[in-house]
Protein backbone atom coordinates (compact mmCIF):
# COMPACT_ATOMS: atom_id res chain seq x y z
CA UNK A 1 0.00 0.00 0.00
CA UNK A 2 1.26 3.48 -0.91
CA UNK A 3 1.69 5.59 2.23
CA UNK A 4 0.33 9.13 2.26
CA UNK A 5 0.16 12.35 4.30
CA UNK A 6 -2.75 11.96 6.69
CA UNK A 7 -5.12 14.82 7.62
CA UNK A 8 -7.98 12.78 9.10
CA UNK A 9 -8.01 10.69 12.24
CA UNK A 10 -5.30 8.62 13.88
CA UNK A 11 -2.00 8.22 12.01
CA UNK A 12 -1.05 4.57 11.41
CA UNK A 13 2.56 3.70 10.54
CA UNK A 14 1.51 1.07 8.02
CA UNK A 15 -0.63 3.61 6.11
CA UNK A 16 0.74 7.08 6.76
CA UNK A 17 3.93 9.07 6.94
CA UNK A 18 4.45 9.61 10.65
CA UNK A 19 7.03 11.02 13.06
CA UNK A 20 7.42 9.68 16.58
CA UNK A 21 4.05 10.54 18.21
CA UNK A 22 5.66 10.86 21.67
CA UNK A 23 8.12 13.49 20.41
CA UNK A 24 10.52 13.26 23.34
CA UNK A 25 7.86 12.57 25.99
CA UNK A 26 8.40 8.81 26.37
CA UNK A 27 10.81 9.00 29.31
CA UNK A 28 8.59 11.45 31.20
CA UNK A 29 5.38 9.46 30.59
CA UNK A 30 6.97 6.13 31.51
CA UNK A 31 8.31 7.61 34.74
CA UNK A 32 4.79 8.75 35.67
CA UNK A 33 3.38 5.30 34.86
CA UNK A 34 6.07 3.55 36.90
CA UNK A 35 5.26 5.87 39.83
CA UNK A 36 1.54 5.04 39.49
CA UNK A 37 0.59 8.69 38.86
CA UNK A 38 -2.34 10.55 37.37
CA UNK A 39 -1.34 13.13 34.76
CA UNK A 40 -2.66 15.48 32.08
CA UNK A 41 -1.69 15.68 28.41
CA UNK A 42 -3.17 18.65 26.54
CA UNK A 43 -2.73 20.17 23.10
CA UNK A 44 -4.75 21.95 20.43
CA UNK A 45 -6.87 20.05 17.92
CA UNK A 46 -5.16 17.89 15.31
CA UNK A 47 -1.77 18.10 16.97
CA UNK A 48 -1.48 14.32 17.34
CA UNK A 49 -2.91 13.64 20.82
CA UNK A 50 -5.01 10.64 19.82
CA UNK A 51 -2.21 9.24 17.65
CA UNK A 52 0.10 9.55 20.68
CA UNK A 53 -2.38 7.70 22.90
CA UNK A 54 -2.86 4.76 20.53
CA UNK A 55 0.88 4.52 19.93
CA UNK A 56 1.52 4.61 23.69
CA UNK A 57 -1.14 2.00 24.51
CA UNK A 58 0.11 -0.35 21.77
CA UNK A 59 3.70 0.03 22.98
CA UNK A 60 2.77 -0.63 26.63
CA UNK A 61 0.71 -3.70 25.76
CA UNK A 62 3.46 -5.14 23.57
CA UNK A 63 6.00 -4.71 26.37
CA UNK A 64 3.71 -6.72 28.62
CA UNK A 65 4.24 -5.18 32.06
CA UNK A 66 0.93 -3.30 32.14
CA UNK A 67 -2.53 -3.44 30.60
CA UNK A 68 -3.21 -0.23 28.64
CA UNK A 69 -6.44 1.00 27.05
CA UNK A 70 -7.20 4.29 25.34
CA UNK A 71 -10.85 5.33 24.98
CA UNK A 72 -12.84 8.52 24.49
CA UNK A 73 -15.61 10.05 26.63
CA UNK A 74 -16.65 12.43 23.86
CA UNK A 75 -20.04 10.73 23.36
CA UNK A 76 -21.03 12.00 26.81
CA UNK A 77 -20.05 15.54 25.85
CA UNK A 78 -23.45 17.19 25.58
CA UNK A 79 -25.07 19.35 28.23
CA UNK A 80 -28.36 17.49 28.67
CA UNK A 81 -26.86 14.09 29.53
CA UNK A 82 -27.36 12.86 33.10
CA UNK A 83 -24.52 11.62 35.30
CA UNK A 84 -26.01 8.10 35.26
CA UNK A 85 -26.25 8.03 31.46
CA UNK A 86 -22.74 9.47 31.18
CA UNK A 87 -21.34 6.68 33.36
CA UNK A 88 -23.00 4.12 31.14
CA UNK A 89 -21.53 5.85 28.07
CA UNK A 90 -17.97 5.73 29.50
CA UNK A 91 -18.30 2.06 30.36
CA UNK A 92 -19.62 1.17 26.89
CA UNK A 93 -16.84 3.11 25.20
CA UNK A 94 -14.14 1.58 27.42
CA UNK A 95 -15.37 -1.99 26.87
CA UNK A 96 -15.68 -1.65 23.09
CA UNK A 97 -12.19 -0.15 22.77
CA UNK A 98 -10.73 -2.80 25.09
CA UNK A 99 -12.09 -5.52 22.76
CA UNK A 100 -9.91 -4.03 20.00
CA UNK A 101 -6.82 -3.37 22.09
CA UNK A 102 -6.52 -6.23 24.62
CA UNK A 103 -6.20 -9.98 24.75
CA UNK A 104 -9.32 -11.76 26.05
CA UNK A 105 -7.84 -12.50 29.49
CA UNK A 106 -7.32 -8.79 30.19
CA UNK A 107 -10.75 -7.51 29.16
CA UNK A 108 -12.86 -5.47 31.58
CA UNK A 109 -16.15 -6.93 32.89
CA UNK A 110 -18.88 -7.62 30.31
CA UNK A 111 -21.71 -5.12 29.93
CA UNK A 112 -24.54 -7.54 30.71
CA UNK A 113 -25.02 -6.63 34.38
CA UNK A 114 -24.19 -2.92 34.21
CA UNK A 115 -26.77 -0.74 35.98
CA UNK A 116 -26.93 3.02 35.56
CA UNK A 117 -26.13 4.79 38.83
CA UNK A 118 -24.03 7.67 40.15
CA UNK A 119 -20.76 5.77 40.83
CA UNK A 120 -21.05 3.06 38.18
CA UNK A 121 -17.81 4.07 36.45
CA UNK A 122 -15.81 3.88 39.70
CA UNK A 123 -17.23 0.46 40.53
CA UNK A 124 -16.61 -0.85 37.01
CA UNK A 125 -12.94 0.17 37.14
CA UNK A 126 -12.69 -1.23 40.67
CA UNK A 127 -14.07 -4.61 39.61
CA UNK A 128 -11.82 -4.77 36.54
CA UNK A 129 -8.60 -3.87 38.38
CA UNK A 130 -9.35 -6.23 41.29
CA UNK A 131 -9.40 -9.24 38.96
CA UNK A 132 -6.19 -8.48 37.08
CA UNK A 133 -2.66 -9.61 37.90
CA UNK A 134 -1.21 -6.74 35.87
CA UNK A 135 -1.64 -3.07 36.70
CA UNK A 136 -3.91 -1.03 34.42
CA UNK A 137 -2.93 2.17 32.59
CA UNK A 138 -6.06 4.07 31.53
CA UNK A 139 -5.81 6.77 28.85
CA UNK A 140 -9.00 8.88 28.78
CA UNK A 141 -9.33 11.01 25.63
CA UNK A 142 -11.55 14.10 25.08
CA UNK A 143 -12.04 14.62 28.83
CA UNK A 144 -12.74 18.32 28.40
CA UNK A 145 -15.70 17.56 26.14
CA UNK A 146 -17.68 16.89 29.35
CA UNK A 147 -19.87 19.51 31.01
CA UNK A 148 -20.65 20.65 34.53
CA UNK A 149 -21.93 17.88 36.86
CA UNK A 150 -20.86 15.14 34.45
CA UNK A 151 -17.26 16.38 34.45
CA UNK A 152 -17.29 16.83 38.23
CA UNK A 153 -18.70 13.33 38.70
CA UNK A 154 -16.07 11.54 36.62
CA UNK A 155 -13.25 13.46 38.31
CA UNK A 156 -14.65 12.59 41.73
CA UNK A 157 -14.89 8.92 40.81
CA UNK A 158 -11.26 8.95 39.68
CA UNK A 159 -10.33 10.71 42.92
CA UNK A 160 -12.16 8.08 44.97
CA UNK A 161 -10.23 5.32 43.22
CA UNK A 162 -6.86 7.02 43.63
CA UNK A 163 -6.33 5.58 47.12
CA UNK A 164 -7.28 2.07 45.92
CA UNK A 165 -4.65 1.81 43.20
CA UNK A 166 -3.03 -0.35 41.97
CA UNK A 167 -4.80 -3.49 43.27
CA UNK A 168 -8.36 -2.22 43.07
CA UNK A 169 -8.15 0.65 40.58
CA UNK A 170 -6.08 1.59 37.52
CA UNK A 171 -2.56 2.34 38.75
CA UNK A 172 -2.03 5.23 36.35
CA UNK A 173 -4.56 7.43 34.58
CA UNK A 174 -3.96 10.08 31.93
CA UNK A 175 -6.60 12.70 31.11
CA UNK A 176 -6.21 14.04 27.59
CA UNK A 177 -7.88 17.10 26.07
CA UNK A 178 -7.47 20.53 24.54
CA UNK A 179 -6.87 22.37 27.77
CA UNK A 180 -4.82 22.23 30.91
CA UNK A 181 -6.11 21.26 34.34
CA UNK A 182 -6.95 24.83 35.33
CA UNK A 183 -9.85 24.68 32.85
CA UNK A 184 -11.35 21.69 34.67
CA UNK A 185 -11.06 23.73 37.84
CA UNK A 186 -12.98 26.59 36.22
CA UNK A 187 -15.70 24.19 35.06
CA UNK A 188 -15.95 22.73 38.54
CA UNK A 189 -16.34 26.16 40.09
CA UNK A 190 -19.26 27.00 37.85
CA UNK A 191 -21.69 24.92 39.91
CA UNK A 192 -19.68 23.62 42.84
CA UNK A 193 -17.29 25.82 44.78
CA UNK A 194 -14.84 23.00 45.43
CA UNK A 195 -14.22 19.38 44.59
CA UNK A 196 -12.58 18.84 47.95
CA UNK A 197 -8.98 18.57 49.07
CA UNK A 198 -8.58 15.13 47.50
CA UNK A 199 -9.71 16.15 44.04
CA UNK A 200 -7.81 15.10 40.90
CA UNK A 201 -6.55 18.68 40.73
CA UNK A 202 -4.37 17.80 43.71
CA UNK A 203 -3.57 14.17 42.97
CA UNK A 204 -2.40 14.74 39.41
CA UNK A 205 1.40 14.57 39.33
CA UNK A 206 2.06 16.61 36.21
CA UNK A 207 0.44 18.41 33.31
CA UNK A 208 2.25 18.86 30.04
CA UNK A 209 1.56 20.07 26.55
CA UNK A 210 2.14 18.13 23.33
CA UNK A 211 4.13 20.56 21.22
CA UNK A 212 4.08 21.11 17.46
CA UNK A 213 6.57 19.40 15.18
CA UNK A 214 10.10 20.72 15.39
CA UNK A 215 11.82 21.67 12.14
CA UNK A 216 13.65 18.32 12.26
CA UNK A 217 10.28 16.54 12.65
CA UNK A 218 8.89 18.36 9.59
CA UNK A 219 11.93 17.51 7.49
CA UNK A 220 11.81 13.88 8.65
CA UNK A 221 8.14 13.57 7.68
CA UNK A 222 8.73 14.99 4.21
CA UNK A 223 11.81 12.82 3.68
CA UNK A 224 9.71 9.71 4.35
CA UNK A 225 7.80 10.56 1.16
CA UNK A 226 11.08 10.80 -0.74
CA UNK A 227 12.18 7.40 0.58
CA UNK A 228 8.84 5.89 -0.42
CA UNK A 229 8.45 7.48 -3.89
CA UNK A 230 11.82 9.06 -4.82
CA UNK A 231 10.01 12.41 -5.19
CA UNK A 232 12.16 15.02 -3.46
CA UNK A 233 11.04 17.91 -1.28
CA UNK A 234 14.01 20.29 -1.88
CA UNK A 235 15.51 22.13 1.10
CA UNK A 236 13.89 25.46 0.22
CA UNK A 237 10.49 23.73 -0.07
CA UNK A 238 10.88 22.07 3.33
CA UNK A 239 11.93 25.40 4.83
CA UNK A 240 8.87 27.10 3.29
CA UNK A 241 6.48 24.47 4.68
CA UNK A 242 7.95 24.88 8.16
CA UNK A 243 7.92 28.68 7.79
CA UNK A 244 4.21 28.71 6.92
CA UNK A 245 3.12 26.20 9.58
CA UNK A 246 5.55 26.61 12.50
CA UNK A 247 5.30 22.83 12.69
CA UNK A 248 1.55 22.57 13.33
CA UNK A 249 1.08 18.87 12.47
CA UNK A 250 -2.20 19.10 10.56
CA UNK A 251 -1.00 22.07 8.50
CA UNK A 252 2.29 20.33 7.64
CA UNK A 253 0.44 17.23 6.42
CA UNK A 254 -2.21 19.32 4.66
CA UNK A 255 0.32 21.35 2.64
CA UNK A 256 2.31 18.26 1.67
CA UNK A 257 -0.84 16.33 0.76
CA UNK A 258 -2.20 19.26 -1.28
CA UNK A 259 1.01 19.38 -3.32
CA UNK A 260 1.42 15.63 -3.87
CA UNK A 261 -2.20 14.59 -4.20
CA UNK A 262 -4.14 17.62 -5.50
CA UNK A 263 -1.65 19.75 -7.42
CA UNK A 264 0.43 16.87 -8.89
CA UNK A 265 -2.21 14.11 -8.80
CA UNK A 266 0.32 11.62 -7.31
CA UNK A 267 2.69 12.10 -10.24
CA UNK A 268 5.90 11.43 -8.32
CA UNK A 269 8.11 12.28 -11.29
CA UNK A 270 7.35 16.00 -11.00
CA UNK A 271 9.70 18.38 -9.21
CA UNK A 272 8.23 20.15 -6.17
CA UNK A 273 8.94 23.91 -5.94
CA UNK A 274 8.36 26.75 -3.49
CA UNK A 275 5.60 28.03 -5.82
CA UNK A 276 3.76 24.77 -5.18
CA UNK A 277 3.84 25.45 -1.43
CA UNK A 278 2.42 28.94 -1.97
CA UNK A 279 -0.33 27.53 -4.19
CA UNK A 280 -1.11 24.76 -1.67
CA UNK A 281 -1.40 27.31 1.14
CA UNK A 282 -3.76 29.42 -0.97
CA UNK A 283 -5.89 26.37 -1.79
CA UNK A 284 -6.41 25.19 1.79
CA UNK A 285 -7.17 28.74 2.95
CA UNK A 286 -9.75 29.25 0.20
CA UNK A 287 -11.36 25.87 0.91
CA UNK A 288 -11.34 26.47 4.67
CA UNK A 289 -10.79 22.79 5.38
CA UNK A 290 -12.25 21.32 8.57
CA UNK A 291 -9.23 22.18 10.71
CA UNK A 292 -9.39 25.86 9.70
CA UNK A 293 -13.16 26.02 10.14
CA UNK A 294 -12.78 24.60 13.65
CA UNK A 295 -10.16 27.25 14.39
CA UNK A 296 -12.32 30.08 13.07
CA UNK A 297 -15.33 28.95 15.13
CA UNK A 298 -13.33 29.85 18.23
CA UNK A 299 -12.94 33.51 17.22
CA UNK A 300 -16.29 34.55 18.72
CA UNK A 301 -15.51 32.91 22.06
CA UNK A 302 -15.62 35.75 24.64
CA UNK A 303 -12.34 34.54 26.13
CA UNK A 304 -10.56 34.37 22.77
CA UNK A 305 -11.95 37.54 21.22
CA UNK A 306 -10.05 40.16 23.30
CA UNK A 307 -6.75 38.34 22.73
CA UNK A 308 -7.27 38.22 18.96
CA UNK A 309 -8.39 41.87 18.87
CA UNK A 310 -5.31 42.96 20.79
CA UNK A 311 -3.01 41.11 18.39
CA UNK A 312 -4.57 42.77 15.34
CA UNK A 313 -4.55 46.25 16.88
CA UNK A 314 -1.22 45.86 18.69
CA UNK A 315 -2.83 47.00 21.94
CA UNK A 316 -1.87 46.00 25.45
CA UNK A 317 -4.40 44.17 27.63
CA UNK A 318 -4.75 44.71 31.36
CA UNK A 319 -7.56 42.99 33.25
CA UNK A 320 -7.92 40.37 35.95
CA UNK A 321 -8.68 37.34 33.80
CA UNK A 322 -6.09 38.16 31.12
CA UNK A 323 -3.61 35.45 32.12
CA UNK A 324 -6.22 32.66 32.20
CA UNK A 325 -7.77 33.80 28.91
CA UNK A 326 -4.36 34.05 27.27
CA UNK A 327 -3.32 30.58 28.44
CA UNK A 328 -6.70 29.26 27.28
CA UNK A 329 -6.15 30.78 23.81
CA UNK A 330 -2.61 29.35 23.69
CA UNK A 331 -4.00 25.92 24.65
CA UNK A 332 -6.44 26.14 21.75
CA UNK A 333 -3.42 26.61 19.47
CA UNK A 334 -4.59 29.98 18.11
CA UNK A 335 -1.72 32.08 19.47
CA UNK A 336 1.80 31.60 20.80
CA UNK A 337 4.14 33.49 23.11
CA UNK A 338 7.28 34.64 21.29
CA UNK A 339 10.12 37.11 21.79
CA UNK A 340 8.07 39.60 19.75
CA UNK A 341 5.07 39.15 22.04
CA UNK A 342 1.79 37.25 21.78
CA UNK A 343 1.07 36.59 18.11
CA UNK A 344 -0.87 34.17 15.93
CA UNK A 345 0.52 30.64 16.09
CA UNK A 346 1.73 30.46 12.48
CA UNK A 347 1.69 32.36 9.20
CA UNK A 348 -1.35 30.53 7.83
CA UNK A 349 -3.41 31.49 10.89
CA UNK A 350 -1.98 35.00 10.63
CA UNK A 351 -3.42 35.23 7.13
CA UNK A 352 -6.74 33.45 7.47
CA UNK A 353 -7.89 34.97 10.78
CA UNK A 354 -7.90 38.64 9.64
CA UNK A 355 -9.25 37.63 6.23
CA UNK A 356 -12.13 35.77 7.85
CA UNK A 357 -12.86 38.55 10.33
CA UNK A 358 -13.03 41.17 7.59
CA UNK A 359 -14.88 39.00 5.06
CA UNK A 360 -18.15 40.90 5.53
CA UNK A 361 -16.24 44.12 4.87
CA UNK A 362 -14.70 42.63 1.72
CA UNK A 363 -18.08 41.61 0.35
CA UNK A 364 -19.58 45.02 1.08
CA UNK A 365 -16.58 46.83 -0.41
CA UNK A 366 -16.78 44.88 -3.66
CA UNK A 367 -19.41 47.13 -5.21
CA UNK A 368 -17.67 50.29 -3.98
CA UNK A 369 -14.38 49.84 -5.87
CA UNK A 370 -14.14 50.73 -9.53
CA UNK A 371 -12.18 48.23 -11.57
CA UNK A 372 -8.48 48.92 -12.12
CA UNK A 373 -8.51 52.61 -11.03
CA UNK A 374 -5.70 51.78 -8.61
CA UNK A 375 -3.32 50.61 -11.38
CA UNK A 376 -0.91 52.64 -13.47
CA UNK A 377 -0.83 52.35 -17.27
CA UNK A 378 1.92 49.71 -17.10
CA UNK A 379 -0.07 47.56 -14.63
CA UNK A 380 1.79 48.62 -11.49
CA UNK A 381 -0.01 49.31 -8.21
CA UNK A 382 -0.57 53.03 -7.50
CA UNK A 383 -0.39 52.89 -3.70
CA UNK A 384 -0.82 56.65 -3.30
CA UNK A 385 -4.07 56.57 -5.27
CA UNK A 386 -5.17 53.45 -3.42
CA UNK A 387 -4.71 54.97 0.05
CA UNK A 388 -6.23 58.30 -0.94
CA UNK A 389 -9.19 56.35 -2.22
CA UNK A 390 -9.37 54.55 1.13
CA UNK A 391 -9.36 57.88 3.00
CA UNK A 392 -12.44 58.91 1.03
CA UNK A 393 -14.05 55.50 1.55
CA UNK A 394 -13.23 55.55 5.28
CA UNK A 395 -14.77 58.99 5.74
CA UNK A 396 -18.01 57.88 4.11
CA UNK A 397 -18.47 54.42 5.63
CA UNK A 398 -16.30 53.75 8.69
CA UNK A 399 -18.60 55.03 11.43
CA UNK A 400 -21.65 53.03 10.38
CA UNK A 401 -19.77 49.90 9.30
CA UNK A 402 -17.47 49.46 12.29
CA UNK A 403 -20.35 49.92 14.74
CA UNK A 404 -22.07 46.89 13.19
CA UNK A 405 -18.96 44.73 13.49
CA UNK A 406 -18.30 42.26 16.32
CA UNK A 407 -14.56 43.00 16.41
CA UNK A 408 -15.01 46.74 16.95
CA UNK A 409 -11.73 47.25 18.85
CA UNK A 410 -9.75 46.15 15.79
CA UNK A 411 -12.32 47.41 13.28
CA UNK A 412 -10.22 50.22 11.80
CA UNK A 413 -7.30 47.96 10.97
CA UNK A 414 -9.59 45.20 9.69
CA UNK A 415 -11.46 47.63 7.44
CA UNK A 416 -8.23 48.74 5.74
CA UNK A 417 -7.08 45.12 5.45
CA UNK A 418 -10.40 44.22 3.82
CA UNK A 419 -10.04 47.10 1.39
CA UNK A 420 -6.51 46.05 0.49
CA UNK A 421 -7.43 42.36 0.28
CA UNK A 422 -10.25 43.03 -2.14
CA UNK A 423 -7.77 44.73 -4.49
CA UNK A 424 -4.67 42.63 -3.92
CA UNK A 425 -6.67 39.43 -4.53
CA UNK A 426 -6.40 40.27 -8.21
CA UNK A 427 -2.69 39.52 -8.38
CA UNK A 428 -0.63 40.11 -5.24
CA UNK A 429 -0.03 38.95 -1.70
CA UNK A 430 -0.36 40.50 1.76
CA UNK A 431 1.85 39.59 4.69
CA UNK A 432 0.93 40.85 8.17
CA UNK A 433 3.01 41.31 11.33
CA UNK A 434 0.90 41.62 14.50
CA UNK A 435 1.46 41.09 18.22
CA UNK A 436 -0.11 42.16 21.52
CA UNK A 437 1.56 45.28 22.89
CA UNK A 438 3.46 46.10 19.69
CA UNK A 439 1.39 49.26 19.23
CA UNK A 440 1.04 48.68 15.51
CA UNK A 441 0.09 46.40 12.63
CA UNK A 442 2.69 45.99 9.87
CA UNK A 443 1.61 45.06 6.36
CA UNK A 444 3.84 44.06 3.45
CA UNK A 445 2.18 44.00 0.02
CA UNK A 446 3.80 42.30 -2.97
CA UNK A 447 2.25 43.24 -6.30
CA UNK A 448 3.66 42.90 -9.81
CA UNK A 449 7.27 42.56 -8.54
CA UNK A 450 7.00 45.59 -6.26
CA UNK A 451 6.89 45.71 -2.45
CA UNK A 452 4.91 48.23 -0.40
CA UNK A 453 5.29 48.55 3.37
CA UNK A 454 2.46 49.97 5.53
CA UNK A 455 2.38 50.50 9.26
CA UNK A 456 -1.02 50.98 10.93
CA UNK A 457 -1.33 52.73 14.29
CA UNK A 458 -4.02 54.32 16.44
CA UNK A 459 -3.05 57.97 17.05
CA UNK A 460 -3.81 58.00 20.79
CA UNK A 461 -0.77 59.82 22.14
CA UNK A 462 1.56 62.68 21.18
CA UNK A 463 4.47 60.31 20.66
CA UNK A 464 2.66 57.85 18.35
CA UNK A 465 3.83 59.52 15.16
CA UNK A 466 7.48 59.68 16.24
CA UNK A 467 7.39 56.04 17.35
CA UNK A 468 5.83 55.20 14.00
CA UNK A 469 8.70 56.79 12.08
CA UNK A 470 11.22 54.69 14.00
CA UNK A 471 9.25 51.44 13.80
CA UNK A 472 8.40 51.82 10.12
CA UNK A 473 12.02 52.69 9.26
CA UNK A 474 13.18 49.58 11.07
CA UNK A 475 10.71 47.47 9.07
CA UNK A 476 11.76 49.17 5.80
CA UNK A 477 15.40 48.46 6.62
CA UNK A 478 14.60 44.80 7.25
CA UNK A 479 12.68 44.57 3.94
CA UNK A 480 15.37 46.44 1.97
CA UNK A 481 12.97 49.29 1.11
CA UNK A 482 13.39 53.07 1.20
CA UNK A 483 9.76 54.21 1.11
CA UNK A 484 6.86 53.28 3.37
CA UNK A 485 3.42 54.43 4.54
CA UNK A 486 2.50 55.33 8.12
CA UNK A 487 -1.29 55.04 8.41
CA UNK A 488 -2.69 56.79 11.51
CA UNK A 489 -6.28 56.32 12.65
CA UNK A 490 -7.91 58.68 15.10
CA UNK A 491 -9.23 56.78 18.12
CA UNK A 492 -12.91 55.91 17.75
CA UNK A 493 -13.65 57.81 20.93
CA UNK A 494 -12.40 61.08 19.42
CA UNK A 495 -15.42 63.34 18.94
CA UNK A 496 -14.00 66.85 18.77
CA UNK A 497 -12.27 66.69 15.36
CA UNK A 498 -13.97 67.28 12.04
CA UNK A 499 -13.21 65.08 9.05
CA UNK A 500 -11.41 68.04 7.48
CA UNK A 501 -9.06 68.03 10.48
CA UNK A 502 -8.61 64.27 10.48
CA UNK A 503 -7.95 63.58 6.78
CA UNK A 504 -4.29 64.47 6.14
CA UNK A 505 -1.55 63.47 3.71
CA UNK A 506 2.12 64.33 4.10
CA UNK A 507 5.51 63.06 2.99
CA UNK A 508 8.74 63.43 4.98
CA UNK A 509 12.37 62.32 4.95
CA UNK A 510 13.51 60.37 8.01
CA UNK A 511 17.06 59.29 8.73
CA UNK A 512 17.49 55.79 10.14
CA UNK A 513 20.96 54.32 10.74
CA UNK A 514 22.42 57.06 8.54
CA UNK A 515 20.13 56.07 5.66
CA UNK A 516 17.37 58.39 4.46
CA UNK A 517 13.87 56.90 4.34
CA UNK A 518 10.82 58.41 2.68
CA UNK A 519 7.68 58.14 4.80
CA UNK A 520 4.21 59.02 3.54
CA UNK A 521 1.92 59.88 6.46
CA UNK A 522 -1.71 58.97 5.86
CA UNK A 523 -4.08 60.23 8.58
CA UNK A 524 -7.82 59.76 8.96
Amino acid sequence: MQKYFNTTGVCKPEMHYIVNPLRGLKKKIYQLIENKQYFIIHASRQTGKTTLLHHLAKMINEEGQYIAVVFSVEKAGYESISVKDANHTYINSLYKKALLQLEKEYLPPSLENIIKYEDAFYNYLNEWASKQKKEIVLLIDEIDALHDDVLISVLRQLRDGFQDRPKSFPSSIALIGLRDIREYREKARSKDGSLGAGSPFNIKAESFRLENFSKDNVFELLEQHTTETQQVFPEDVKEKIYNYTSGQPWLVNALAREIVYSIYDNDFSRKITVKDVVKAKKNIIQRRDTHLDSLLDKLQNPRVKPIVQAIISGDDIFYDSYNDDLLYTIDLGIVKDTEKGIEFANKIYKEIIPRTLNLQFQMAIKSKIEKDWYKTENGKLDMDALLKGFQKFYRRHSESWIDLYSYKEAGQQLLLMAYLQRIINSGGTIDREMAIGSGRTDIEISYNNEIFILELKINRYNYVKEDGFEQLSRYLDKAGQKHGYLVLFEPKETKNKTWEERIKWDKIKYEYKNVEKIITIVEM
